[in-house]
């Protein structure tokens, strides 16, 4: 438990040493870390996203790949592809970016459905197929997909199956005055000059290791059924919370919310530097592990109802144990 602690603080003043604020985003992002989880990042530009999962990536020494999510992109400019090598009179394999630690997916709701699903088994199953041999991905590998909430022309609406695999949705705010004055400072003083690196403060093998940890953190069986409890009711929720925001919920969230509560908790409380799952770690990964998960009528589209207030009704629905 003190080896992981050490860990998880070197790469959080890693974080707050390059990214001004955004506290919530780092605990998305060390959460999704310490499980081997994907995040789906939805903000307006320049909120610090490439920042943030380049900084770390350099963290944990890992490898980091962007991939500019373009309607003409294909499957293979993300996989990898097999191209002749005349030398040797043979196909070779060359892989694609997704093969990276912490691979950036930018407006991934810019490229095709075709291009989208070929994330999937990479998601996944942490591997590729190319030629119809089997490539494993490198231990952690983690997705992070931004989505622009604000320019919707030119972009596919991604499939709720690929919804699903990603673990946590955070939505990102604009700084505080007094943040961005502190991003403004930082750049006078080189904090991001691009001929500046900044070694790794821990290895790949402490990141395996804190995995490990994060594992073993006591999960009450009462915090279980808790976190059935509350996916159950987004399933019924005429039954329990008012039928005027029930109605708005065409299908509710499916087995993998549960699981990714479960996990996210866990991690939750290690970074809290605890053995054991709270209820309220569970509740303070409502919005960002239901928001995605909760597919949502037409009626409430067409009126603005946030999907965090239904969130919201769900919880306050389900006793705290």
């Amino acid at each position: 438990m003190a080896a992981a602690d050490r860990s998880l603080s070197a790469v959080a003043g890693a974080y707050d040493a390059k990214v001004v604020g955004q506290q919530r985003l780092r605990e998305t992002l060390l959460v999704a870390l310490l499980t081997g989880g994907h995040v789906l990042l939805e903000s307006v530009p320049g909120l610090a996203k490439t920042t943030a999962a380049t900084t770390l990536a350099a963290a944990v020494n890992g490898t980091f790949r962007r991939i500019q999510c373009t309607p003409d992109l294909l499957p293979s400019d993300i996989v990898g592809t097999q191209i002749y090598d005349a030398a040797k009179a043979a196909f070779v394999t060359q892989l694609g970016p997704v093969h990276a630690n912490v691979v950036l997916l930018d407006e991934i709701n810019r490229s095709s459905a075709k291009t989208q699903s070929a994330m999937l088994e990479a998601m996944q199953e942490r591997q590729t197929t190319i030629g119809g041999t089997e490539y494993p991905l490198p231990e952690p590998f983690l997705v992070l997909a931004t989505q622009n909430p604000i320019e919707q022309e030119g972009t596919y609406q991604l499939p709720e199956a690929q919804m699903d695999r990603f673990m946590l949705k955070d939505v990102l705010d604009y700084p505080t005055p007094v943040e961005e004055s502190e991003m403004l400072r930082r750049i006078d003083a080189g904090v991001y000059d691009l001929d500046r690196t900044d070694p790794p403060v821990v290895e790949l093998h402490d990141v395996q290791a804190v995995q490990a940890t994060a594992r073993q953190v006591y999960l009450d069986r009462t915090i279980g059924e808790y976190i059935v409890g509350l996916v159950y009711v987004t399933r019924n929720a005429a039954q329990y919370i008012d039928p005027q925001l029930a109605r708005y919920i065409e299908f509710g969230a499916s087995p993998r919310a549960s699981i990714a509560f479960a996990q996210a908790a866990r991690a939750v409380a290690l970074l809290d530097r605890r053995d054991h799952v709270l209820p309220e770690d569970v509740k303070s990964l409502a919005h960002r592990v239901l928001r995605h998960r909760l597919i949502l009528g037409f009626e409430a589209v067409a009126q603005g109802v946030p999907v965090e207030t239904i969130i919201d009704a769900v919880v306050a629905a389900v006793r705290t144990p």
